[in-house]
């Protein structure tokens, strides 16, 4: 009766968080606070330090949830991001990704040098710690955003990529400490194997799952997203058991799948949006519970840890930002911009349960510290960033989601499926009737979505720049279909 009161008592408890947890962001976009910010505070309300309800102090399990919420993150922003988009900034966001991180972790280290007082090698080990933007924060925070594609771009491709510069950054420094005789030179091949090799798996397993998911002709539209996500999980555990960057794979992997033709491509993209909400909550959630709060608050913790984050966002990131991206033709106020947007989140805080599992002599106090500089990152950079995009004039028109979904019975027997499409002014088809758009065999207009009200397509019915199509395809027609509805107006129409 005892083990299974525990167990129900667990259950009771994780489900009342997790509900919490999706609470919360209804109430973060209220307040102006980012919604990590509450799954850290609902944490620590529930620990041992607040109502008592759990007491949890396994930095490895913390360790372990947080690395595999990170790679579910990593992987749905992945999927999220268009490529034509990133293409086109991902130079500066590989510079700030690698040479920006290096600079912030070589002035953040001055800063820990100075205010934890302790030797250079344990703070440059801080600096790395705190070296990188994190992912889950700024994919949360620039989500329904209106700022400028380029700059979301920027940010969300650095975020996606920085993560391993930082592992590789805090592993090293952690390996320097411990070793009788230090061997630099093997760091550098270490750098090169781990993102090199990294980008070569990445690359390979987003392709194999792109086949994969066309290919095989699953029983339910339901499996397709547990598929894609097993991808994403193969893809890091096989890079990171050869010593190569796994986070960077799965990234990568994400950006191949997400950006091409894949069948049930909407059931994969919200599935993983949900489940990597659920991951963000129940990651924050832990790491909160990780953190006592009397040791925050005990011998100047959270003092030492505003004054670094002073300089960590009033020095170190804008810095990092300017040097990055020289001869990069980012205006002075898109580099302002993306100073203000470098947010730490739980990366920082993941990273810092290594040199607690290690053993080093300040492994606690770097924790409690680097939880109080993504504090006030958070709260200070997170609620503020849609504000300085509209003072900095970096701010586009509003982003428009759709507000109609279409849940589909599985049809995978029927080798067919439904693709909705959003028709601009500049697509070749807007301002056509029905009847003379020549569509490929066994193609069928199901539902037209206008100004919020639904149109029963007929032949007459002419197509108008806003409107949102269902349209149900054959496998074989998707890709002709596909093209067909992408031509622009100055492109040639012969298919």
């Amino acid at each position: 009766m005892g083990g299974t009161f525990n167990i129900d008592y667990f259950i009771l408890l994780g489900s009342l968080l997790l509900i919490i947890g999706v609470l919360t962001t209804k109430f973060s976009t209220r307040i102006g606070v980012p919604a990590l910010v509450l799954f850290i505070l609902v944490g620590m309300i529930a620990g041992s330090d607040g109502l008592g309800l759990i007491y949890f102090d396994n930095a490895k399990l913390a360790q372990l949830i947080g690395i595999l919420a990170l790679v579910i993150i990593l992987f749905e922003g992945g999927l999220q991001t268009k490529w034509p988009t990133v293409k086109r900034v991902a130079i500066p966001s590989l510079s700030l990704a690698t040479l920006g991180v290096i600079i912030t972790t070589v002035v953040v280290a001055g800063a820990a040098k100075l205010v934890l007082d302790v030797s250079w090698l344990e703070a440059l080990l801080f600096g790395a710690i705190v070296g990188s933007t994190d992912a889950a924060a700024v994919f949360a925070v620039l989500k329904g955003q209106n700022i400028k594609a380029r700059m979301g771009a920027t940010l969300e491709a650095e975020s996606g990529t920085n993560d391993p510069m930082a592992v590789f950054l805090t592993l090293s420094f952690i390996q320097l400490i411990l070793a009788d005789e230090p061997n630099y030179l093997l760091l550098v091949g270490s750098f090169l194997w781990q993102m090199g090799i990294g980008l070569l798996i990445g690359l390979g397993f987003g392709r194999l799952a792109t086949y994969a998911i066309n290919r095989i002709n699953l029983d339910s539209s339901g499996l397709y997203p547990v598929f894609a996500l097993a991808f994403a999980l193969l893809t890091y555990s096989v890079t990171a058991l050869i010593g190569a960057s796994g986070l960077l794979a799965v990234y990568v992997a994400a950006l191949v799948i997400g950006n091409s033709e894949i069948t049930y491509r909407q059931s994969i993209f919200r599935f993983n949006e949900g489940f990597a909400w659920m991951m963000q909550i129940l990651m924050f959630v832990i790491l909160g519970l990780l953190i006592f709060p009397s040791q925050l608050f005990n011998d100047f913790i959270l003092l030492k840890g505003l004054l670094i984050s002073v300089i960590l966002i009033v020095v170190a990131r804008p810095v990092a930002v300017f040097i990055s991206t020289i001869g990069m033709k980012y205006s002075w106020r898109e580099k302002v911009f993306l100073s203000w947007a470098g947010l730490r989140g739980a990366v920082p805080i993941v990273l810092a349960t290594f040199p607690m599992i290690a053993g080093l002599e300040n492994s606690q106090m770097f924790f409690n510290v680097v939880f109080a500089v993504v504090l006030t990152s958070a709260l200070v950079q997170g609620s503020s960033i849609a504000y300085m995009a509209e003072k900095l004039k970096l701010t586009g028109p509003p982003k428009a989601n759709s507000p109609h979904s279409l849940e589909l019975v599985s049809i995978g027997k029927a080798n067919a499926e439904i693709i909705e499409f959003e028709v601009n002014e500049n697509h070749l088809i807007n301002g056509k009737r029905i009847m003379e758009i020549e569509f490929p065999k066994k193609v069928l207009i199901n539902a037209v979505i206008r100004d919020a009200e639904l149109i029963t397509p007929r032949g007459r019915t002419k197509i108008r720049s806003g409107d949102i199509l269902y349209i149900l395809t054959s496998r074989e027609s998707k890709s002709a279909l596909t093209k067909l509805l992408n031509l622009k107006l100055e492109e040639p129409t012969d298919l």
